[in-house]
């Protein structure tokens, strides 16, 4: 039996991949086997998250007891293929022509290839824009020095915020990493005050900045983090006029970029760019490689574009691990760091200047201390030995009870069953709220997040199970009736884009019944907590988080319920209260990224509910992506 019949057959290939391989077996019956199975599985490797396929090790795209040819085999195979290019050879014109683009060991499916191409080009372009200001990139000019010590008051020469902030002076290019409570926002806040100043003083307007995340709720967190940021500005003695010129609200990249209906597309592009001189992206680790290319590519030039993200997060749900390359190409480039002093004489730790044309120009500041430390959550040890895959210290820290609002359920599989009275007191109290926006915020309180979305301990499983528990007086009456599917105060989750809606993956909205108004209308409808005549309707946050939109739900894209969701589609949200269950068996989904995510989505509460052996499975082992990014950015190895 051919390689390809044998995926095929054993279920290891969806039906798409397979597809792909029998049209070029038709367009070309003499296709070798071995490049029709290497075709389905680069496209099976996107639907992993991947970027390519390396033939090299198949191992890690499908776990089965498969003869796997070996890695000259594939070679050899693809090098003669009609249906691969190959740029490595410098024939980079072919890759316009085939469907496969065979480079640097990965296999690609060529829309994939081109989008890291054009990504590389792109943060390349932005990089290498000329600094505004002295050759000096790790001094502050004197014009800025006081009111630098003012915003920097403490600063040393471990200061990576100041460190950060003084960058953006200097680079058109920046990332800025760190864990929860690392403080990314307040450093942008005062970043963003500094530039602020800068540009007036030299006599130009504000520079004009947007806040953008990859998800609804991560863009109005961030913008609430910014705020709350500005706020303390006054009790540094910052003008407020410099505070005035700061945004206070964020977008999803969808709508920053401006989305076309039924479109892949968007308004903004390279021939179309941004009307935005500088650009701050929150969650950056979520951002998919088609988005982020298209994201690049609308940058203006001349314009700044910042990069905040959590390294030690789960890559993007869909291909690449965007983050991953960009920081292995940073900190390749990067020389060893210098201490050098700004015109303030406050020593701050930084790196010279890019000097040569081939390094990538762009600038890393990596915030390691926390800043901010919850009294009822003392999250920090247990999630810096998940992240170091340290399951022995862990477990013991699990075990111990000692963090404070820590809380491990072992051999718990079933919270649903042990804890159920305080789950249900939660999802019952949302029908109570008195309007959407409300409803909303009390449904970020407590959320159970989960490893998978099949199986027992799975995302499906369990939302049916508490959609039963809840049914109540809250559903209609009829198996097939919408009031029976969307009860008052069920909660649901967008599991694909809708440009039309401006709904997008991810978004969190809740069902409320509502009755019209006599005087108002119905589209003024108001909330009729327990009416039974009441029209259901979906609430989802819009642009104003005080005036969530109302969907029939017959006109919601697909959607799921999110009283339980993956950890996956939890990143970008923090609850006050998390329920991570875990598998009750290993799978191979699980990861020490996925633990670390799924804990740090917890704001005062956080309970693990699951067994040492699938924590310790998780821990020991990583949640990596194939990804040609790094090593196009300059990086000394692939991602």
């Amino acid at each position: 039996m051919s390689l390809l019949n044998a995926l095929y057959r054993g279920g290891q290939l969806r039906t798409l991949d397979h597809a792909l391989a029998q049209s070029l077996r038709r367009l070309d019956p003499d296709t070798p086997d071995l490049v029709l199975a290497a075709a389905a599985l680069a496209s099976l490797a996107v639907a992993a998250g991947h970027a390519g396929f390396d033939p090299a090790q198949p191992q890690r795209l499908i776990e089965a007891p498969i003869d796997w040819p070996t890695p000259g085999a594939w070679h050899a195979a693809l090098q003669s293929s009609r249906w691969v290019a190959h740029p490595d050879t410098g024939n980079t014109e072919s890759a316009a022509d085939v469907p496969l683009v065979y480079e640097h060991g990965l296999l690609y499916l060529r829309r994939y290839r081109e989008y890291e191409r054009r990504l590389a080009e792109g943060l390349r372009r932005i990089g290498r824009a000329a600094p505004q200001a002295a050759s000096d990139d790790a001094a502050v000019p004197a014009s800025l020095s006081d009111l630098f010590a003012k915003l920097f008051p403490d600063a040393s020469g471990d200061d990576r915020q100041a460190e950060a902030a003084i960058a953006a002076l200097h680079h058109h290019l920046l990332l800025v990493t760190g864990g929860p409570g690392t403080g990314k926002t307040t450093t942008i806040t005062r970043m963003l005050v500094l530039l602020t100043a800068q540009a007036l003083q030299a006599g130009a307007a504000p520079p004009r900045i947007a806040l953008a995340a990859p998800t609804g709720r991560a863009a109005e967190r961030m913008a609430e983090s910014v705020r709350n940021a500005v706020h303390t500005l006054s009790a540094l003695g910052i003008d407020s006029e410099l505070a005035d010129h700061l945004p206070t609200t964020g977008t999803t990249l969808h709508r920053l970029l401006g989305t076309i209906p039924d479109s892949p597309d968007f308004r903004h592009h390279a021939d179309n760019p941004l009307p935005f001189d500088m650009v701050v992206v929150d969650e950056a680790s979520m951002i998919d490689l088609p988005l982020m290319a298209k994201l690049v590519e609308a940058v203006s030039d001349g314009a700044r574009l910042v990069l905040l993200g959590d390294p030690d997060q789960l890559p993007s749900v869909e291909a690449g691990d965007v983050l991953a390359g960009i920081l292995a190409a940073a900190t390749s480039a990067a020389p060893a760091p210098t201490t050098t002093a700004h015109a303030g004489a406050i020593p701050v730790a930084a790196q010279p200047a890019q000097t040569t044309s081939t390094a990538f120009p762009a600038r890393h500041v990596h915030l390691a201390r926390g800043y901010r430390q919850s009294a009822a959550l003392d999250l920090a040890p247990l999630a810096t030995a998940v992240r170091e895959g340290d399951s022995a210290t862990a477990l013991s820290l699990l075990r111990s009870a000692r963090l404070s609002g820590v809380h491990f359920h072992e051999g718990d599989t079933d919270p649903l069953h042990t804890h159920r009275d305080h789950l249900l007191a939660h999802w019952a109290a949302l029908a109570n709220a008195t309007d959407p926006a409300q409803a909303l915020a009390n449904a970020a309180r407590l959320r159970i997040l989960t490893a998978v979305r099949e199986g027992p301990q799975g995302a499906r499983s369990l939302n049916a199970r508490i959609e039963d528990l809840l049914a109540g007086t809250r559903r209609g009456t009829g198996p097939a009736s919408t009031a029976n599917r969307y009860f008052h105060g069920r909660l649901l989750l967008i599991t694909e884009n809708s440009y039309r809606h401006r709904l997008f993956n991810g978004d969190i909205g809740i069902c409320l019944r509502r009755e019209a108004s006599p005087v108002l209308g119905r589209s003024e409808a108001s909330l009729a907590g327990h009416d039974d005549n009441g029209t259901v309707m979906a609430w989802f946050p819009g642009d104003d988080p005080n005036n969530p939109r109302p969907f029939h739900p017959a006109a919601l894209p697909a959607h799921d319920s999110a009283f339980a969701m993956t950890v996956h589609k939890a990143q970008g949200s923090e609850f006050d209260e998390v329920w991570l269950v875990l598998p009750e068996r290993d799978n191979r989904v699980l990861s020490r990224e996925l633990v670390y995510t799924g804990m740090t989505r917890a704001r005062k509460t956080l309970h693990v509910a699951g067994s040492a052996d699938t924590i310790v499975d998780a821990l020991s082992r990583h949640a990596g992506r194939w990804s040609g990014l790094g090593w196009r950015l300059g990086a000394r190895e692939s991602t």
